[in-house]
This record gives C-alpha cells, structure tokens and sequence, in this order.
C-alpha cells in the first residue's frame, strides 16, 4: 500500500497541518500556543518534556539490538516474516515491541526513519506505540504531533498485542510510513490490525499447545497405580490422588517455584532432592483428581508424543533451584516437559520418605482441616487456633460468606458447645438463660443483635471475662454505641478473615473440597482449565457461600459429561466482572443482555431484538459496562 506526501489541494487534512508544525515549534521556543490546537497533543508534548527528552535527538547506533528473547517474539516471528512482502520496498517500516516498549524484531524500511531500540515517551517522546500501550486500543501519531525532529515526517499506526489468556497487554505492533492525512485511519492501520490479531491467534494456539503437552506427560507419568505425579508449570497444577497426601503447601510452593525456574532457565533439569524430617501433618489438597483430563476446552484425550526426556541428556544438576523444605516427608525426582526445544513444566514423581524423622520446622501447621493454603488465609487461621487456645473470648470478622462459622466450629471441636444466632434470637432470650459458664458458647451474627440482646452480652462479659465465648461478626451497617462496646472490648482477640477474591489461589483447593461425592459409578467433577480460570477471575461477592452453590448447582443440574466448561458457569462468572462499579439498574441490564446473548448463541442482533432495544444500543451499553 502506497502513501506519500499529500498536497495542498489533495489533502484536505493538510491546511491543519502547517498550524500544527508552527505550534510546536512555539511550544518548543517558549511562545504562547495558537488556539485549536489537540489538548492531548500538547499534553503528550509537556510529557515529553517533563521526561527531559531533548527535541533534537540524534539517530540512535544502526547496530542491530539484540532482540529480547519471550514467547512473544517466538510467536510473532513467522506471523511477522508472512506480512513482510506486504510492506513495500522502502514505503513502511513493522516495528514489534515488548510490554516495556523495547524494540523486539523490524522488517521494511522507510527512507530517512532509521532503527530506534526502545519506543518508551521517557526515552522519545510522543509515539503511537506508547499511546496504544496506554489505551489499550489502536493509535496514530502523525508528521508534528511527534515530539522530536527526526519524525516529523512519519505517520505510525499501533495496536496492543493482548495476551490470550488474560488480556494483558504483551507489547505492540506499529507500522510506520511516510507522511499521510493526519486523521485516522491510517492507511494500512487494517494491516497493523490484521498483524496483531493473528499474533494473538498464534499465541493463543501455543498456550493451549503448551498445556496439552504438560497433560500429555503428566498422563504418562501417572501410568501406574499409586503412582505420585504432579506436573506444574507455574501457572497450572495436575495432581494425582496419591501426590495430594504427599504435597503440603510448603512442599507444593517448592515446585512451583522449580517449574517457574526451569521455564525461565530453559535447561535440562533431573534431580533427587529430599526434605530430611517427617511428613507434614497436613496434606495439601489434589487441585485435579488422578487420570483427570482438563485442556482449554477440550475433554478429549490427546495423542501419543514424546514430551518427557529421558537418557543421560537431562541428567545436569539444576544448580540454584530450591530444594524441598525439611518438613517435607518425601523426595521428588523432577524432569523438564519440553515444546520445540523450550522447557515449558517438570514433571515431579514423590517417593515417601522410608524413616520419617520428627518435624523440625517452627510452629507446627493449624489442626484446621479448611481448605486453603494462601498466606492471608493461613495467617488468619493460624492467629485463630493461637486465640482459641485459652479460654476466653475471641471474635471472629468478615465479609459474608468468608468461612466465620465454619472455622468457629473447627476450633470449638465436638465437644458440647452451644450454638446461639442472633438473626434468630437477637434479644439472646433463649440462648444466655440456658448456657453454662463453662460450656463454650458461639454466637453468630452478632451484628444482627438488637439493644436488649448487646447489652446482656456486655454484661455477662463483665461478669465472667474469660467465658468460653466465641462471636463471629459481619461488618456492615454502623454499630450502634452498645455494640461498639462489645466490639471494642473484643478486639484484642479478634481475627479478621480473608475474602475470597484476596485468596484465589485457594479456589482450587476449595473446588476440591466443595465437590459432593459422586454417585457410585459416576466420575467426580472436575473443570476446565478455562473454566478455572473463569472461577478464579470471579471476584466472589458472597465469597466461599456462594462458591460453594455454583459447585452444588452444577454437581446436582449438569447433564453434559466431562469436566465442567467455562460456558456451563453462571453467566457472572463465566463473563467475569465489569471493569467499573456499576449501578444496581446496570447489573440488572447486564445480567438481561447477558442471559440474551447466551440464549441466541452470542448473536448480538438477535439478542437485540429478543430484549427489544436497536444493535447499537446493546453495543454501546457492552461498552459501557467494560468502563
């Protein structure tokens, strides 16, 4: 595609154009600026000052830059190779940069536009590629709206590079030519697109290639019975039954960090390493039952190939990488699963230690058995067991649905506690007239307590200060003076629990532990890894409560086979969250259009007309609802 020069008579753009020259060159000596003038222009070009980038920037070396080696350079590359004959002899210019805006690969040249190793506004000033990195959506920069000398006569179109699995930003794509109108879209801004969105289409085949790989070995690992098998890669866990009763959080946050080492070392890895104490008397959770098949969207058993190396050529030691915790009562043999000569995963097989000697480690983990591991939700379960251990009051707070009384009544054990709720007897009428001063006592929801009901609890606290009194409390509507007392006198020994969306590495671990016990002869219920990543997105307004009905609802009313698929997930969930706090009237209107789309197979004009209003107006309020 050809551009040049446009005329005066051609251009209708280009009257505006010497105006633009003129005010930065006022801008750059000092002078007032004329009137008309873009204010984002002239903001970008404060910033480029404010930055001190110098108007008059020499040419950078010609040298080459060594390229910044990532999966998306390795991604783009032969994307970018196809699109180069596109270009034109000396018409435009493919620039792919990474999320820091570092110059990755080039191709095409443009007469007088030489090679520039970084494309940050703190090193040159006003560029598109920096303004779609922080848009998030196709830019232009064109002739004088640049800040320096050297691009006065260029015209550049970029897009964002989105990531497939999470729509962060991975780095742009920029074609830069000759001076055109300066009014989008830029000539070949179709090409730029079409370039960017066939990037994203090659790294969103790699990513789902990589995880069917790390399943294909984590499958032939298995092979055996009783075989201890976890396959990590950083971001995904595949955990077999006999794993989970070796893997503490400890032992399992070890491979972690080995699997995100060998992925970024890219070596061979094979190594015996050993925990020299006793196992831990708390197993860690399978994130995925034995044998299960979970892909990004596919339930189907993959081909044979060989993924596993094995042989004398993966027998270097792995220098550097932790080793297991001394807690950890068994050994991991680990080995690199590779794709296209880069390691992706390890696969670790555990042996149980033969003479497991006493745990060494400090505090010994809390006799809980709640389902979590995460550091927010040990920490608070932890100071809860150190609190539970005396005998006397201890308050427990947080949002709904966090896990109030289901912890309470761990820490109460079975023994003969009395239970009281204050959304049933709030005045306490029932409950302190038939409780025993040493007979542990929970109460719950003492927010709902009214004024008769708080200040016969402040009284009896009075009375016995060290009653076995265990509260828990939803903050929510301000405390009446009574019942700020009560809190008051309790929050020395108060713990305040983590909610859900502060913890999502533990959702998986809750799945597991939320799953009802299927039928005899039918398969336990097990997710997709998109359908994980849906539920781990999800910010939980009703925390573990409500996740706990979306696993009951699906576990009782499901009638396809397989492992559950993001498009079985309520439609909240399956969506995600809007990006802005909405109103009550538009979470009502997105929920409509939400359930319209779903029923008409995502097709918005059906959907449109099923909910009665024109396409563009279920366009605009899409957009809206996404900030």
């Amino acid at each position: 595609m050809t551009t040049t020069e446009p005329s005066a008579t051609a251009d209708p753009a280009a009257t505006a154009r010497p105006s633009l020259r003129d005010a930065r060159q006022r801008f750059l000596s000092g002078d007032q600026l004329p009137g008309g003038v873009p204010e984002e222009v002239v903001a970008a070009w404060r910033r480029a000052r404010f930055f001190g980038v110098p108007h008059d920037l020499a040419e950078p070396a010609t040298d080459p830059v060594r390229p910044v080696e990532s999966a998306l350079l390795a991604a783009a590359r032969p994307v970018l190779d196809r699109i180069v004959p596109a270009l034109g002899a000396g018409r435009s210019l493919l620039v792919l940069t990474d999320e820091r805006l570092r110059v990755l690969w080039t191709a095409g040249n443009v007469p007088g536009l030489g090679p520039c190793p970084v494309l940050s506004e703190q090193e040159v000033g006003n560029n598109s590629a920096a303004l779609a990195l922080r848009a998030r959506r196709r830019s232009e920069v064109h002739g004088p709206e640049h800040f320096l000398d050297r691009w006065q006569d260029v015209s550049a179109v970029s897009v964002p590079v989105l990531a497939p699995d999470n729509g962060q930003v991975l780095g742009t794509l920029t074609v830069a030519s000759r001076p055109c109108a300066a009014r989008p879209p830029h000539p070949q801004a179709a090409l730029a697109e079409a370039a960017a969105a066939a990037v994203e289409t090659e790294l969103r085949a790699r990513a789902g290639r990589a995880e069917r790989v790390l399943l294909d070995a984590y499958l032939r690992a298995a092979r055996g019975k009783d075989r201890a098998v976890a396959a990590l890669d950083g971001r995904n866990r595949l955990i077999s039954d006999a794993a989970q009763e070796l893997l503490t959080p400890e032992v399992l946050g070890a491979l972690e960090r080995t699997a995100v080492r060998a992925r970024q070392a890219e070596v061979p890895v094979l190594r015996e390493v050993a925990g020299e104490a006793g196992r831990s008397a708390e197993a860690g959770r399978a994130v995925v039952p034995e044998g299960a098949v979970v892909s990004e969207g596919s339930a189907s058993v993959l081909p044979e190939g060989a993924v596993v190396p094995e042989g004398p050529e993966v027998m270097s030691d792995i220098g550097g990488f932790p080793e297991l915790p001394d807690s950890a009562g068994c050994t991991a043999r680990i080995t690199p699963v590779r794709l296209d000569g880069s390691v992706i995963g390890v696969v670790a097989v555990l042996e149980p230690l033969k003479a497991p000697a006493p745990s060494t480690s400090g505090s010994p983990s809390p006799p809980v058995a709640l389902a979590g591991s995460s550091v927010p939700w040990r920490h608070a379960v932890g100071r809860a067991v150190e609190l539970a251990r005396s005998r006397e009051p201890l308050l427990l707070t947080g949002e709904r649905g966090t896990g109030k009384s289901a912890l309470a009544r761990e820490l109460l054990g079975p023994g003969d506690a009395q239970v009281a709720d204050a959304a049933q007897d709030a005045g306490l009428d029932r409950a302190l007239p038939a409780w025993q001063a040493d007979r542990p006592l929970l109460l719950r929801h003492a927010e709902r307590l009214t004024q008769p009901g708080v200040a016969a609890l402040n009284s009896l606290l009075d009375t016995h200060p060290d009653a076995p009194l265990l509260i828990t409390h939803t903050p929510g509507a301000p405390a009446g003076p009574c019942l700020q007392r009560l809190l008051d006198k309790l929050s020395a020994r108060s713990v305040t629990l983590p909610p859900l969306r502060e913890r999502s590495e533990d959702i998986r671990e809750l799945l597991s532990a939320l799953v009802p016990r299927p039928a005899p002869g039918q398969p336990p219920l097990t997710w997709t890894l998109d359908a994980l990543r849906a539920l781990e997105r999800y910010p939980w307004p009703g925390n573990v409560t409500e996740l706990a009905h979306v696993v009951r609802a699906l576990a009782e009313h499901r009638r396809a086979s397989g492992p559950v698929r993001r498009a079985e997930l309520p439609d909240a969930v399956r969506d995600g969250p809007a990006a802005r706090p909405l109103s009550p009237m538009e979470h009502a209107e997105r929920a409509a259009i939400l359930e319209a789309l779903r029923r008409h197979g995502g097709n918005k004009a059906r959907a449109a007309a099923a909910l009665g209003i024109g396409r563009a107006t279920l366009y605009r309020k899409l957009r809206g609802y996404r900030g």
